[in-house]
């Protein structure tokens, strides 16, 4: 029987103490995509690191391609891309040169190193630009070089943490269109961990993960299907003081999320009628729509992806940059 590409049985973790994964399970088949979905503070970059060895594990196991990461660190990072938040490129060199070193890391050299460079240079559209310095380079560009470094071993797996952070919508589309490709060539198994929902609805599977604990499991349409009724959003002037009086007229709980008033109320479209006479002033804009991933979090969780756990306990170190990364993952390995 074929192994798991990933399986995490009972994972839990603990800065100090203050608990950032509270028994996760996790199963990934070998070309599988996976979604971490959850605000910051959910426990989505905390599992990361320990998928990536970055962390050690405290208790629970994990298995990549069928070795502990506890025990065969090193076989792990072997199989492994990786992206952090930040990129971790040297400014000061070439495009290529970035990626001499990086190849070098992986213990490729000569004809090898220098075919796999030129591959992959073509694969991402830079050989144009294979001599221009990195610190000259858009940000979608510096996404488009990271992700050729961490390829040029050719990884089984590939472990994205918010990898479109500050790319614009088309460098967005492009990075994913990127990864939707090599996903189709070489068969790569992906995880990435987003709080976008437009990202996770790319997966064929999520975790929606919440103060270290998976609160939803399943494909992007299934988890849809697990609601009834449709999301009223009211966008008001002052949505706190209309919260608790349009909670009483639609008879349902209202979440607050900005200027907006997010909700589920049984018969919805016969209920809008009553708020628009009774706070027509207030009210900028209504919206009943069919519920989204969005909407299965905020009705496991009571609140939105876009609201972080004041107590998060991955704190500032949400955030991985070069600096803080072991010479033995960075750049994917």
């Amino acid at each position: 029987m074929t192994c798991p590409a990933i399986l995490g049985e009972n994972i839990a973790y603990r800065y100090g103490t203050q608990d950032a994964l509270r028994g996760v399970n996790l199963q990934l088949s070998s070309g599988g995509w996976l979604g971490l979905l959850g605000p910051n503070g959910s426990g989505k970059t905390t599992l990361f690191r320990l998928l990536s060895t970055l962390i050690p594990v405290q208790r629970g196991t994990i298995q990549v391609l069928g070795h502990d990461v506890s025990t065969a660190a090193a076989a792990v990072r072997s199989h492994l891309g990786v992206t952090f938040q930040s990129a971790a490129l040297d400014v000061r060199l070439t495009v290529r040169e970035n990626l001499k070193c990086g190849g070098i890391l992986f213990g490729l050299t000569g004809r090898t190193l220098r075919q796999r460079i030129n591959d992959v240079l073509e694969q991402f559209t830079l050989t144009d630009r294979q001599h221009s310095l990195v610190g000259d380079l858009s940000g979608g560009l510096k996404r488009r070089v990271e992700l050729a470094k961490c390829l040029l071993h050719r990884p089984r797996i590939l472990l994205l943490d918010e990898p479109t952070n500050g790319l614009d919508p088309r460098a967005r589309q492009e990075f994913w269109e990127t990864i939707r490709q090599d996903r189709e060539q070489r068969g790569t198994t992906i995880v990435v961990a987003t709080h976008l929902m437009h990202e996770a609805e790319l997966c064929d599977q999520l975790l929606l993960m919440d103060r270290g604990l998976v609160v939803g499991q399943g494909s992007p349409a299934e988890l849809q299907a697990s609601l009834d009724g449709e999301r009223l959003t009211i966008r008001c002037r002052a949505p706190q003081q209309l919260q608790q009086p349009l909670q009483a007229l639609l008879e349902c709980d209202l979440v607050a999320a900005g200027a907006a008033l997010i909700g589920r109320p049984q018969n919805a479209a016969a209920r809008i009628a009553a708020v628009v006479a009774q706070f027509r002033e207030e009210i900028l804009s209504i919206e009943l729509a069919r519920p989204s991933l969005e909407d299965v979090f905020l009705e496991r969780t009571g609140r939105t992806l876009d609201s972080p756990d004041p107590s998060d306990p991955e704190g500032s170190g949400d955030e991985d940059t070069a600096a803080n990364v072991p010479e033995a993952v960075r750049g994917g390995a």
